[in-house]
């Protein structure tokens, strides 16, 4: 439990919370609206934490953090990682969906469409991580984004726990559910 806790202090004592800071502070404001193809997966995701990664044709170990995650108690989380939209990131495209785990989508860009890596102002290895309602929490760039370290684990946790960008009207607990009347 202290560890858990020094480590939030910690997100809070670094500049921006842990995030990159960027200019004028992202922090809980809705996410720009982007899509890969037809598919809109942040509003596909509303209602859950959502994690979106920026990957270039790279191994990922998330499905180690999502199960540890599911087994503290942690569900209803949204992963997504959208690949680099370059020529030599779509041609790996099949390998990075091969060693990312099947219960998380791994987005191809198209070309023709607008660069989402540029859309959401972010860099390879970035780790986008949005409240129920799709509002900014964090965005972490290296080295926090490394996942041997706590910071996106935390990151995830003070998304799924707390209120940090205001209420959402899809915030619910499994207690309230159970309390509601019939």
């Amino acid at each position: 439990m202290w560890g858990g806790l020094g480590l939030a202090l910690v997100l809070c004592l670094l500049p921006g919370g842990g995030t990159e800071n960027q200019g004028s502070s992202p922090h809980c404001k809705e996410a720009p609206e982007w899509t890969i193809g037809d598919q809109n997966p942040m509003l596909d995701s509303r209602g859950t934490v959502t994690v979106v990664v920026l990957l270039q044709a790279k191994f990922a170990i998330l499905e180690d953090l999502r199960l540890k995650l599911e087994n503290d108690g942690l569900v209803n989380i949204s992963y997504v990682v959208v690949n680099h939209q370059g020529y030599h990131s779509q041609m790996k495209y099949h390998l990075l969906r091969e060693k990312v785990s099947q219960h998380i989508p791994v987005y191809q860009q198209d070309e023709k469409q607008p660069d989402v890596w540029t859309t959401l102002n972010g860099r390879k290895d970035d780790f986008f991580i949005y409240d129920r309602c799709g509002r900014l929490v964090y965005h972490l760039g290296l080295p926090y984004s490394f996942l041997t370290f706590p910071h996106v684990e935390e990151a995830i946790q003070i998304a799924y726990c707390e209120h940090k960008c205001g209420n959402c009207s899809y915030t619910t607990t499994f207690s309230s559910k159970q309390s509601a009347p019939p």
